[in-house]
């Protein structure tokens, strides 16, 4: 059964009509056709089995045959990142990271960052496809590019992960499954400053490991690392 997305249905509905753009693609492009059924995500959990009762390619209309509703998860992985000068590195990483499981995604302004600017859309995009793809329930959140500043004053106590040579704590032993972002930094790695203003508002330094890791790559590891702690 091929799948879709529709952040706007709920879980009571019993008809739907879908986006303009999901409308064009089932109706246009996959050539659906009335009587065709799909199963359509919410990214919050629902799971949707619907029948096309009209084939409009501007308001492709739905009945809904079942629901189910998946509970709302229980813990959290936050990964709050630089963006690389590269975005598609970074769109590799909300890729990869979507289909292990991440509940939400910060993008943070550092003072060795080389990006001033994110596409939102794309990055949600390319979410909202390895979600559809793995035939997970739920959609990452994923933050606006704020400063790094800003995102610990909001979110303090956490992890970070940097370069620097000093005494650093065992992932496993220091992550916690709620209110506990991990702080992974620009290609530049984070500057002394932002690292002691880290670990001022109760952040702990940890070690991803002997190597040095490009920073998708830790991004991505400390996610895996974060999914194998979670029952």
């Amino acid at each position: 059964m091929r799948l879709f997305y529709d952040e706007h249905i709920t879980a009571g509905a019993k008809t739907h009509v879908l986006s303009e753009e999901e409308s064009k693609h089932i109706v246009r492009v996959l050539r659906m056709e009335k009587g065709d059924q799909l199963g359509l995500l919410n990214g919050k959990g629902g799971f949707f089995t619907c029948e096309i009762s009209e084939a409009h390619p501007k308001k492709c209309a739905l009945n809904v045959i079942s629901n189910e509703q998946s509970e709302p998860l229980g813990h959290e992985i936050h990964i709050a990142v630089g963006p690389t000068k590269q975005m598609e590195r970074i769109e590799w990483f909300i890729e990869k990271a979507t289909e292990i499981g991440i509940t939400e995604i910060s993008l943070i302004d550092c003072d060795n960052g080389e990006r001033a600017k994110v596409n939102m859309d794309r990055l949600v995009k390319k979410a909202v496809s390895a979600m559809k793809q793995s035939h997970g329930r739920f959609l990452p959140k994923i933050n606006q590019l704020q400063k790094l500043t800003d995102f610990i004053a909001k979110h303090p106590n956490g992890l970070i992960a940097h370069c620097y040579e000093e005494e650093k704590n065992d992932f496993n032993k220091v992550f916690t499954s709620v209110n506990c972002p991990i702080l992974i930094g620009p290609e530049g790695d984070f500057s002394t400053q932002e690292v002691e203003k880290a670990v001022q508002h109760g952040y702990k330094a940890i070690s991803l490991g002997p190597n040095r890791l490009r920073t998708e790559t830790a991004a991505l590891y400390a996610c895996m690392q974060a999914k194998l702690l979670i029952p």
